[in-house]
C-alpha cells in the first residue's frame, strides 16, 4: 500500500459520478485488490464482499454509509471527510466546497482529457520541481550557453570533417512495429516509454516506464475471434493475468490494470486500430466498454516515466493513445 503518498480528495467531487471515480482513485491509491480490501475489512471488523466493491465503483449513485465507510477504512484512509462529502450529495445531488478551499496545485495542463463528470488527473507522485531561478541567474546561465553553443559548433564542425556519423544515428527513431501473436514491449509512441507496473505492488495499475527495465511483467499479445486481441501479463509474483479495465469500463476514467483472466466485471478484449496512412501507431480501444469512444491513454505528464495508463476519450491527434509492439526475443508464455 503507497500510503506514503496523499489518498484522494472526496471534496474535489462536485456530482455523484465525480464521487464514484474518487473511490475508484482512493482504491488505486490503497494499492489492494478487490480479495485484499475484502480481507482487510474483515480483519478491521467489517462486512465488505468483493462483488459488492466491483458493484459500487459501477454505479453512479453515491453508496450507502455503511458500505462507504468500510470501504474507505479498508483502502486505509479517514472516513469523515468521505462521510461529509456523501451526505451533501445523498441530499442535494451536488457537493460544494467551503469558501478558501483551494485546488489541488501542480495540475498538469497538458493531460490527456477525461470524459465529462470524470477527475482531471492527479501529478504523478514524485520530488517536486525546482524553484524557478531569478532573472539575473538566468541571464548568467543564458551567456554561458550562448558561450557553451558557439564551442559545440566548432566541434560538431570538425566531427562532420572527420565523417562521424554517430550523432545522426543516435537521432534514428525506433522502428514502428505492427501487433503480433506472441511477447512484445508495448512502447507509447511520443514518450519511447514502454508499460509495466511497480514491483513489489498489487494493485496491478499499468504505467509507462524506461523500455530498458519494463520487465514486470513481461506483455504478450493472444489474438481472439475477429478482430479482438488480449494482452496477456506474464509477472513473476502472481499467476498470468491479463490487462484490463475494471468495473466493465463504467468508469469514465477507469484504470488499465493486470488482474487474473476471466473476471467478468472487467473488459479484457481490445481492438489494435492502426492511426493514420500509414500508420504512425495503433491505439488500443477497449472492446465492449460501457463507456464508449474511449482509448487507453497515457494520463497526466505524457513525457515522465510512471504516468499512468486509464481509459480516456479518444481524441482526434490521438496523443498519450498510441502505441508500438516491439518483438521481444525471449518471455513468459502466456494461456
Amino acid at each position: 500500500m503507497t500510503l506514503g503518498e496523499t489518498p484522494p480528495d472526496p471534496r474535489e467531487a462536485r456530482n455523484p459520478a465525480e464521487f464514484i471515480a474518487r473511490l475508484q482513485a482512493l482504491k488505486d491509491w490503497s494499492g489492494l485488490t478487490y480479495r485484499e480490501l475484502s480481507a482487510r475489512a474483515e480483519a478491521l471488523g467489517d462486512v465488505l464482499p468483493r462483488s459488492t466493491v466491483a458493484n459500487m465503483l459501477s454505479r453512479t449513485t453515491v453508496p450507502r454509509e455503511e458500505l462507504l465507510g468500510a470501504f474507505v477504512r479498508a483502502c486505509g484512509a479517514r472516513t469523515e471527510e468521505w462521510e461529509a462529502v456523501r451526505k451533501e450529495l445523498a441530499v442535494h445531488g451536488a457537493y460544494e466546497p467551503e469558501p478558501g478551499v483551494a485546488p489541488e496545485a501542480g495540475a498538469d495542463t497538458e493531460a490527456a482529457p477525461v470524459w465529462p463528470g470524470a477527475v482531471p488527473e492527479e501529478p504523478p507522485a514524485g520530488p517536486a520541481p525546482p524553484p524557478r531561478r531569478s532573472r539575473i541567474r538566468r541571464a548568467l546561465v543564458g551567456a554561458v550557453a550562448a558561450t557553451g553553443l558557439v564551442l559545440a559548433g566548432v566541434s560538431v564542425v570538425a566531427l562532420v570533417r572527420d565523417g562521424d556519423r554517430r550523432p545522426h544515428e543516435q537521432r534514428r527513431p525506433p522502428v514502428l512495429t505492427a501487433p503480433a501473436e506472441g511477447p512484445v514491449h508495448i512502447r507509447v509512441i511520443g514518450s519511447g516509454l514502454c508499460l509495466n507496473e511497480r514491483r513489489g505492488s498489487s494493485s496491478g495499475q499499468i504505467y509507462q516506464r524506461s523500455c530498458a527495465g519494463a520487465d514486470v511483467p513481461r506483455y504478450e499479445l493472444k489474438r481472439l475471434a475477429g478482430e479482438h486481441w488480449r494482452i496477456v501479463s506474464v509477472h513473476p509474483d502472481f499467476p498470468v493475468g491479463c490487462s484490463g479495465i475494471p468495473s466493465g469500463g463504467r468508469i469514465p476514467a477507469a484504470a488499465l490494470e493486470d488482474s487474473e483472466c476471466g473476471d467478468p466485471t472487467r473488459v479484457e478484449r481490445f481492438t489494435l486500430e492502426p492511426y493514420g496512412s500509414p500508420p504512425t501507431g495503433w491505439r488500443i480501444v477497449p472492446a465492449g466498454s460501457a463507456t464508449p469512444g474511449s482509448c487507453v491513454t497515457v494520463v497526466g505528464d505524457r513525457g515522465a516515466e510512471w504516468s499512468r495508463l486509464a481509459q480516456a476519450p479518444c481524441t482526434a491527434d490521438a496523443r498519450g493513445q498510441l502505441f508500438s509492439f516491439d518483438r521481444r526475443d525471449q518471455g513468459g508464455s502466456g494461456k
